[in-house]
């Protein structure tokens, strides 16, 4: 198992090293927690958070039915935001940065990021395309192919590290996941921002994440201050942390299932 994939209640010396190496051949840091669902209303007061501020964003996954890219750690994505273009991204985690490719780490279109939350972290290389609005939405509507939603760069990077045989055509669509996201300044004498995103998942459960991003040389720094704010406000975040994307994928796949274990009876 790489050293990005493990996660512990804390972080040990020798993964704090792994870590911080990590974070300084990448792009950024975000720091991130999950929040248990009986304190979701109180943190929202707590950071004076106001919902009508969120802006509304529709997710789409792309995998098998099994789940096979995920297993192999490719996640592909197609985003609507409100407001805003649509965009798509061919995400590869977990990665070491100085083994990528040279036209993939120094790609424009390419942020190596380290997600680091409590007692686990993560490395990915994520490659995005934007797009016009409505591109999404008329694909999924007419049935048009999904290689359209992808730049060629971002098909090669694929390619590359997709397992042989699967193409983005064979893909299964998964979702659409209801996604409010709101930005707050809350940090004393600093404008840095915390993120608060709330997915909605067709079964009415709730995922509530808590974010901010650093630049490397700062992330120490910051996730003490982001630490020590959600303490002063009696925010816990020893509890369990749930992934968003794991949690939806499989939350769709169960249903493809579902679907094909329901027709295979009839």
């Amino acid at each position: 198992m790489s050293p990005a994939t493990k996660t512990h209640k804390q972080l040990t010396d020798e993964q704090l090293v792994e870590v911080l190496a990590l974070a300084h051949e990448s792009d950024s840091v975000e720091l991130k927690v999950t929040v248990p669902d009986s304190h979701r209303r109180e943190i929202v007061t707590a950071l004076d958070m106001d919902p009508l501020d969120a802006q509304i964003r529709l997710v789409y996954f792309f995998d098998t039915p099994d789940l096979t890219l995920e297993q192999h750690g490719l996640v592909v994505r197609a985003r609507r935001v409100q407001g805003k273009g649509d965009d798509s991204v061919v995400k590869l985690r977990p990665v070491v940065p100085h083994e990528l490719a040279p036209e993939v780490r120094n790609s424009p279109n390419v942020t190596v990021e380290v997600d680091a939350l409590p007692g686990g972290f993560m490395c990915s290389a994520a490659m995005k395309r934007a797009m016009t609005p409505e591109q999404i939405r008329t694909t999924m509507q007419q049935g048009g192919p999904l290689r359209k939603l992808f730049s060629k760069e971002q098909r090669a990077f694929f390619r590359a590290h997709a397992p042989e045989g699967i193409e983005i055509d064979d893909l299964s669509p998964l979702g659409p996941i209801l996604v409010l996201k709101l930005k707050k300044a809350v940090f004393p004498n600093s404008n840095r921002k915390m993120v608060a995103e709330l997915w909605h998942y067709p079964d009415n459960t709730m995922i509530l994440e808590l974010s901010t991003k650093a630049v490397p040389g700062e992330a120490i720094q910051v996730a003490g201050e982001a630490r020590a704010l959600l303490a002063s406000k009696g925010i816990d975040v020893s509890g369990e942390q749930r992934t968003k994307t794991k949690t939806a994928l499989e939350f769709f796949a169960g249903e493809i299932a579902a679907k094909e274990t329901a027709a295979a009876s009839t």
